[in-house]
């Protein structure tokens, strides 16, 4: 009876002794899984695609205003932009160069687009808190209904139509009809480009001129209206215009790029002091490669990258090689 108690005994010590073996292994194991799913996961946050076109902790409202010649160019970008960056939200308006450097100046916009230097439009004070981001260069052409009979017209031609001066086509060449301006309002850079550059001088409004401020109403109402003549960036020209030559000269970006054609100007962006995270980098991509590129918007669009320019112009509007 001895002897089968040790026995019983010891087949308990040898029990226990298995089970606490067996669970020091199953332990063990569910450690190593777990340091292994740990060092998985931790491996498949590090090598996680990163995405290199969007940013998650870019965020903020951008407002743009002002040129209507730019106006085209800066909306797709931001849309583009705005795909890339879903935490951003830009809102791009027209009103002319002169209401988008007003509004920047204010503080009511962050960027203020314009077709001239600030101080063309504004005091010298307020020009100067400005910071100018040129993005671009926009040509500008006369164009007329297509009806009236002129592909070419000089710098005097275009003086007196302008002023008053010349008002039958058939004064410069067309058929017998009346000239019908539809000129831009004193706010518009595209206006003071034209001006400035086109004419030479500035211009007062005619009796029965029509005012308009947004380009593209303008070339709907000279491909509209008979007799009609105005002026629009390349960016705005199709079919449904005539754009007329300049002392014989094509407004084309080549004679643009070399100077041939002096109808131009650059495309500014203007913020009150250095841009934010978010405007910043809007502004950024706007002059980046993706955007400037012959494939890219501001080619696609008939703008002219800055990078492309064989002459520069200062605020003066003095031309350098």
């Amino acid at each position: 009876m001895k002897v089968w108690k040790g026995n019983l005994l010891k087949m308990k010590k040898s029990l226990i002794v298995t089970m606490a073996l067996t669970l020091s292994l199953s332990l063990a194991a569910c450690g190593n899984n777990t340091n292994s799913a740990n060092n998985g996961n931790a491996a498949a946050t590090n090598n996680a695609p990163t995405n290199n076109t969007a940013s998650a902790d870019l965020s903020g409202s951008i407002l743009a205003s002002g040129s209507t010649a730019l106006q085209p160019l800066v909306d797709q970008v931001s849309k583009e932009f705005m795909e890339k960056n879903t935490g951003v939200s830009i809102q791009v308006q027209g009103g002319g160069s002169g209401t988008g450097l007003t509004q920047v100046s204010e503080g009511q916009a962050q960027i203020g687009n314009s077709d001239v230097f600030a101080e063309e439009k504004l005091d010298a004070d307020k020009a100067a808190e400005l910071v100018d981001h040129q993005v671009a260069v926009v040509a500008m052409a006369a164009v007329t209904n297509k009806d009236v009979g002129v592909d070419n017209l000089t710098k005097q031609q275009l003086v007196d139509i302008f002023t008053g001066k010349v008002t039958n086509w058939k004064e410069v060449g067309g058929k017998d009809e009346k000239i019908q301006i539809v000129n831009r309002p004193a706010s518009s850079g595209t206006r003071a480009t034209f001006e400035k550059f086109a004419l030479g001088t500035k211009t007062e409004d005619l009796a029965g001129s029509i005012q308009e401020d947004a380009s593209g109403t303008v070339k709907k109402l000279v491909s509209e209206t008979p007799g009609a003549i105005g002026y629009l960036a390349l960016s705005y020209l199709d079919d449904s215009v005539t754009a007329v030559k300049y002392e014989g000269v094509d407004a084309t970006v080549d004679n643009v790029a070399k100077g041939t054609y002096p109808v131009w100007a650059y495309e500014h962006m203007y913020t009150k002091g250095e841009p934010d995270a978010a405007t910043k980098a809007f502004l950024d991509y706007m002059v980046s490669e993706d955007v400037q590129n012959d494939e890219g918007d501001v080619v696609e669009m008939g703008y002219i990258p800055i990078s492309k320019m064989e002459v520069k112009r200062d605020a003066a509007g003095a031309v350098t090689k």
